[in-house]
């Protein structure tokens, strides 16, 4: 079965390529979000639970396909 942790984790690690393959740093893409730098870190570290709209909000910003993101 899949553990929720390592989901978590994973979606953080593809938040982050994506955001580093756009060349933006947490406090840009922060900003972009409407979030703090430190929600962005938390996300990319896997300790934040994101709900669908808000992982489909950061694929819109970070103009990828929400999929790239949900790569498990």
């Amino acid at each position: 079965m899949y553990d929720s942790n390592e989901l978590l984790k994973q979606l953080g690690r593809n938040i982050k390529a994506e955001r580093v393959r756009k060349g933006y740093t947490q406090e840009l893409f922060a900003e972009k979000a409407g979030v703090s730098r430190e929600y962005i870190s938390r996300i990319e570290r896997g300790q934040e639970n994101m709900s669908i709209l808000k992982i489909l909000n950061m694929a819109i910003i970070l103009d990828t396909d929400i999929k790239n993101l949900l790569l498990f």
